[in-house]
Formats: C-alpha cells, structure tokens, sequence
C-alpha cells in the first residue's frame, strides 16, 4: 500500500470520533432518524452500518427495548451504536449474551457505559491505526465486561483497519 493510502487511512481514524452522550438528541428520534444518525455517525469506516429492518430486529429479539411512543431514546441509540460496530464482528447472539452480561452486572449507568465504550474505542483504533504507541487503561479497575468490551473493541479496531486498507489497496490496483 502507498504512503499517500496510509496518511488517507490514519486522517481517517484522526478525525473519527462518536458523538458523546450528551451530544446524542435526548427528545428521541424515530426510527428514520435513528438509523440516519447512526450511520452518520460511522460514515466514514466501511462495512458499518444499519437499516430500519435491521432495528426493528434488534426489538423483537428483545436485543434492545421497544421505542416509546414511536421514539427511540439516548440510551436506545448507545446501545445501537454499539450494536452496529459490534456487529461486523461478532454474531447478534453473542452481542445480547453481552447485554445481558452487562445488565447483571449493573455497575455503571448507561452515560458511563456508553462513555466508557466511546472513549475505549478511540483509544484502541488510534493504537490499531499506529497514532499511539500502547493502548492506554482506561478506568481504574479492569473487570471481566470491561475485558469483553475491549477484547470486542479491539476485534473491530483490527477489522476496520483491515477494511480501510483493502478499500485503498483496490483503488491502487487497475482493472484488469
């Protein structure tokens, strides 16, 4: 691969970064909206992306909670901004199996689960990508979800990492 491929992909990963929670609509968004907002948010990495149908799967297989009113609500967007990046890596079964996992759990509020997964995927595709030397432990305490949760992070760092370079090596490469 090119040097000009390889600066394209790390400004890529450079300018990426999902909205915080705060930052996610708190009025709820219809179904429309949420699947529009969600794949605007990972417009720039291939391969991730989700369609209404798909959401509405997620809600019958009870993955996340049903909408209220019509409106999908800031947790229910975490949640599927997970699901979406998780996803290209894991099958929808091992991903609730890691819901439910979390919810026995209980230790953190969705904000700071949500915040958690936001800032660990940051930090590990900047690791993945070569724009930090080590992944940084973020938090205080390292627990089985939490080693889940990277672990899940780092599998989709390394895909999208892999994508991105292949999507550059196909543009190199004249038809033949």
């Amino acid at each position: 691969m090119k040097q000009e491929a390889k600066n394209r992909i790390t400004e890529i990963i450079k300018n990426f970064q999902l909205p915080t929670y705060r930052e996610i609509p708190e009025v709820g968004l219809y179904l429309d909206q949420t699947v529009k907002y969600i794949n605007t948010a990972y417009d720039v990495l291939p391969n991730v992306e989700i369609t209404s149908s798909m959401v509405s799967n997620y809600v019958k297989q009870g993955i996340i909670d049903r909408p209220v009113k019509k409106y999908y609500s800031r947790d229910q967007i975490c949640h599927l901004l997970f699901i979406v990046i998780a996803k290209t890596v894991l099958p929808m079964d091992n991903i609730k199996l890691l819901f439910d996992e979390m919810q026995k759990v209980k230790a953190y509020p969705p904000e700071i689960a949500y915040e958690y997964f936001r800032l660990e995927l940051d930090n590990v595709l900047s690791y993945v990508f070569g724009l930090k030397d080590e992944v940084e432990l973020i938090g205080t305490t390292s627990t089985d979800t939490k080693k889940l949760l990277r672990n899940t992070i780092m599998s989709v760092s390394y895909k999208v990492y892999l994508d991105l370079a292949i999507q550059e090596i196909k543009k190199e490469t004249p038809n033949e």
